[in-house]
C-alpha cells in the first residue's frame, strides 16, 4: 500500500515557498511551529524554485530542500513535490531564447513573469527532464513524499517555428492528406484551400482567422500539445516512483467562476492520477448573492469530482483575500470554515491554500496567506485556518468516500470553443457555461446531487441527463443519446443544439435526423432577440419570460407543453416532450428566466423521484450535500446567507463539528455549517 493510499487524514496546508526565506532561518523555524498550531499536515513545495535549485546551468543545490522536506517529514507531514517548469531561471532565457514563448503576432516574449515557455522547445524539454529526474532520484524514496505536482496551472499557447511544425504534424496525423483537411475546413471559403502542408500556420488570432475549423483544430492541438508536454515531464518520475500519484492543478475562469476555457480538461483528466484544482471565488461581491456564487463553486466541484468518478483535491484556495480580483475583499468571519466545508461536501479530500506565508516582495506580497507579515498566530485569519484544521481532524473518517448522483449535466469544451467562434446568434448572450450553471442551480437549490460530465461519459447510470446548447454535436453523441433514451433515460436539451459536426461544418438537410427522432420535432429557425426584446410562454397555467433565443419548432411525434405568446411564431410550441423507446426527451426551445427552469425541473424531479429524501423542508440558501461511507451518510448543512435559517430533516444525528446531537429541526447562524453523521444501516 502506498503512502497516498495509507493516508487517513484529510489534507490541510498549502503552497509553501521556503526558497524565498533561506536568508531568514528564524522564519523557517517559526513556520514549523505555526504549521503544528494551524493543524496543517500537507505542503506543496518547489513549483517556482528552479533558480534556487539550479542557479547556474548544471550547478544544482538541493541541500536547502533536503532540510525542508526532512523537517516536514519529522513533524508527520506530507510533501507534494512540484516540478519547476512553470517559471525558469534567467540564465536559461538568456542563453537559450528558444525556450521563450512566441505570441500570436509572432513576437518572441521576454523573460519575466511565469508560464511563458514553449511546450515544443526541445531544449526546454531537455532541461526539464534533467531536473525532474534529479528530483525523482533524490526524493522518490523519502517517507514524506506524498504526491507529485507537475508544473503549475498549465495554460497558454506558443506560435514559434517549433510549434508551427508540431501543429502541421498533428494535422497530418489527424487528416492524412490535404484533401481531407481542406474538406474539413471548407477550404474554398475565401480561397483558403491549401496545396502544401508548409502553407499552414497557427491562427494569427481567433478574432481575425475566419476559418472556424482551423481555429477549432488549433485549440485541440494546444490541449494535446500541453498534455504531451505534461507526459514528457512525468516520464522519468513515473519510471522512478511508480507508486507515487501524480497531479497537476486545474483552474476555473475567475470573474464569473465558470469552467476553465483554454484547455479541454475532460481530455486532460485521463492523464492524471488525482484531479486537483485551484478555487478562488470572489466571496461577498456586489453582483450576486453568496448563494449564487456558492452554486457556481458547487458546479465546478461536481465537474472535477465527476471526471474520474472519485474524490478530488483542492490544491489552492485562499484563507482570506487574493491580490488579483478587481476588488480584493477579505472573507467575513465564518466564511472560511463554510467555504472550506463546501469543498469537502462536494467530494474534495483536502483544503490546501495559496499560500502558506505571504511573500515579502513582488506581485503576491498582499495575496492572502495562512501566515501574514505579522508572523503571528493571534490574528483572525490564522485562527480561522486553525479552526478548519481542527474540524478536518474531526471528520477524517469521510476521506475517500464518494458522492453518488442520478443527474448528469454535459459540459463539452469543444462545443464551447466552436460556439464562441460562431459568427451568428449574439456574442454577448451565447454564455454556454453560464447556461449550464443556470440549469444546475435548480438541483443545487433542492439539494439534489449532480455530476458534470463530458459528452463521451457513460450515461446509463443516470436517471436524468441535461445537455443544453450542444451547438457542436457528433454523430456518435447523437447515437448515444438515442440509446440512452430508448433504454429508459430522460434527456433534456435546448435551443442552439445540433448545428455543426466535429469539424464545425453545418449539418445539411435540416436538423439532424437522429435528433428529430429523439425529440420528435424539427428545429426550423432560431430567432436571436435584442436585449430589450421579450417573449413569453405559459407553463402549468403560469406566464414565464423569454429572452435572447427562440427556436421555431415543427412538431412530429412530440407534444407541446407550452407555446409562445408573441411574435410571428405565437401559438407555436416552445417546450416539448417526446416518448422515445422506454424513455422521454424534452426540448426547451427558448432561453427563459430561472423561474421557468425551477417549475420545469421540479415536475421532473418529483416524477423521477430525484428529490433529497433527507431534507423535509429546505431553504434555497442552505445547501445540503452528502457523502456516503459504509452504513453512514454524512450530511453537510451549509448556510450561505447572512440570516438565521431553519430547515427540517428526516433523521437526527451527531454534528461532527461540535460533537452535539442534532434533532430534526436544524437552526443555522449566518455562514454556519453542520456536519451530521446519520446511521443509514
Amino acid at each position: 500500500m502506498t503512502r497516498y493510499q495509507n493516508e487517513t487524514r484529510l489534507l490541510h496546508g498549502g503552497d509553501y515557498n521556503p526558497d524565498q526565506w533561506l536568508d531568514h532561518p528564524e522564519i523557517l523555524e517559526k513556520d514549523l511551529e505555526l504549521m503544528k498550531k494551524s493543524k496543517s499536515n500537507t505542503f506543496s513545495i518547489g513549483m517556482f524554485s528552479w533558480s534556487q535549485l539550479e542557479p547556474r546551468e548544471g550547478e544544482f543545490h538541493f541541500e536547502w530542500l533536503d532540510k525542508i522536506i526532512d523537517n516536514i517529514g519529522e513533524m508527520g507531514g506530507n510533501v507534494i513535490l512540484a516540478t519547476p517548469s512553470g517559471a525558469r531561471p534567467a540564465w536559461m532565457s538568456k542563453k537559450y531564447p528558444e525556450v521563450l514563448r512566441t505570441n500570436n503576432r509572432r513576437e518572441k516574449m521576454l523573460h519575466g513573469g511565469r508560464h511563458n515557455h514553449c511546450f515544443s522547445s526541445p531544449l526546454y524539454r531537455e532541461k526539464i527532464s534533467i531536473i525532474n529526474r534529479k528530483l525523482a532520484e533524490r526524493y522518490g524514496a523519502h517517507p514524506a513524499l506524498y504526491m507529485w505536482h507537475i508544473s503549475n496551472e498549465y495554460s497558454g499557447d506558443c506560435h514559434c517555428t517549433y510549434c508551427q511544425e508540431n501543429f502541421r504534424l498533428w494535422l497530418k496525423n489527424k487528416y492524412g492528406n490535404l484533401k481531407n483537411l481542406n474538406d474539413a475546413w471548407w477550404g474554398p471559403f475565401w480561397s483558403h484551400a491549401y496545396s502544401d502542408w508548409s502553407e499552414i500556420e497557427s491562427p494569427s488570432s481567433i478574432g481575425e482567422t475566419m476559418v472556424h475549423g482551423h481555429n477549432l483544430d488549433w485549440k485541440r492541438f494546444v490541449t494535446d500539445q500541453t498534455i504531451d508536454f505534461y507526459e514528457h515531464e512525468i516520464k522519468d518520475i513515473r519510471q522512478l516512483t511508480p507508486e507515487i500519484p501524480i497531479t497537476t492543478n486545474f483552474m476555473a475562469d475567475t470573474h464569473d467562476l465558470i469552467p476553465f476555457q483554454s484547455l479541454d480538461y475532460g481530455k486532460f483528466a485521463s492523464h492524471v492520477d488525482v484531479i486537483s484544482w485551484d478555487c478562488y471565488p470572489a466571496w461577498h461581491n456586489d453582483w450576486e448573492t453568496t448563494a449564487d456564487l456558492a452554486s457556481k463553486v458547487g458546479f465546478i466541484n461536481d465537474q472535477y469530482r465527476s471526471m474520474k468518478q472519485k474524490s478530488f483535491l483542492i490544491m489552492e484556495s485562499t484563507p482570506s483575500g487574493v491580490n488579483w480580483h478587481e476588488v480584493n475583499k477579505v472573507k467575513r468571519p465564518g466564511m472560511h470554515l463554510l467555504s472550506s466545508m463546501q469543498f469537502i461536501a462536494h467530494g474534495s479530500d483536502s483544503n490546501l491554500y495559496f499560500q502558506w506565508r505571504k511573500s515579502r516582495g513582488s506581485s503576491e506580497k498582499f495575496h492572502g496567506a495562512v501566515v501574514d507579515h505579522d508572523n503571528s498566530e493571534e490574528n483572525r485569519v490564522f485562527k480561522e485556518v486553525a479552526q478548519v484544521g481542527e474540524v478536518l481532524e474531526k471528520m477524517k473518517e469521510i476521506k475517500g468516500s464518494y458522492k453518488e448522483a442520478k443527474v448528469a449535466i454535459i459540459y463539452d469544451w469543444e462545443n464551447n470553443w466552436a460556439l464562441n467562434d460562431a459568427q451568428g446568434f449574439s456574442n454577448a448572450s451565447k454564455q454556454y457555461p453560464q447556461t449550464l450553471q443556470a440549469h444546475y442551480r435548480y438541483f443545487w437549490d433542492q439539494d439534489i446531487a449532480v455530476e458534470v460530465v463530458t459528452s463521451d461519459a457513460d450515461l446509463s447510470k443516470y436517471t436524468l441527463v441535461i445537455a443544453p446548447m450542444l451547438y457542436l454535436i457528433r454523430e456518435e453523441t447523437m447515437t448515444r443519446f438515442a440509446e440512452y433514451v430508448k433504454n429508459g433515460g430522460t434527456l433534456v436539451s435546448t435551443y442552439i443544439t445540433g448545428y455543426v459536426n466535429e469539424s464545425d461544418l453545418t449539418y445539411l438537410g435540416g436538423w439532424p435526423k437522429t435528433l428529430q427522432e429523439i425529440f420528435g420535432l424539427e428545429v426550423k429557425e432560431t430567432d436571436t432577440l435584442y436585449p430589450k426584446d421579450k417573449n413569453q410562454l405559459i407553463y402549468q397555467g403560469l406566464p414565464f419570460e423569454i429572452h435572447d433565443y427562440c427556436s421555431i419548432l415543427a412538431l412530429k411525434e412530440a407534444k407541446s407543453l407550452a407555446n409562445y405568446t408573441k411574435d410571428f411564431y405565437a401559438n407555436t410550441p416552445v417546450i416539448t416532450k417526446n416518448n422515445y423507446g422506454k424513455g422521454t426527451a424534452y426540448f426547451i426551445g427558448a432561453r427563459t428566466t430561472f423561474d421557468f427552469l425551477e417549475a420545469f425541473y421540479a415536475e421532473i424531479a418529483q416524477e423521477k423521484q430525484l428529490l433529497n429524501k433527507w431534507v423535509v423542508q429546505g431553504d434555497k440558501e442552505v445547501s445540503v450535500q452528502s457523502r456516503d461511507f459504509e452504513d453512514y451518510t454524512y450530511q453537510f448543512v451549509m448556510n450561505f446567507s447572512e440570516q438565521l435559517k431553519e430547515i427540517q430533516v428526516a433523521s437526527s444525528g451527531i454534528d461532527l463539528i461540535t460533537g452535539k446531537e442534532k434533532n430534526k429541526n436544524l437552526q443555522l447562524q449566518p455562514y454556519e455549517v453542520l456536519l451530521i453523521k446519520v446511521n443509514e444501516g
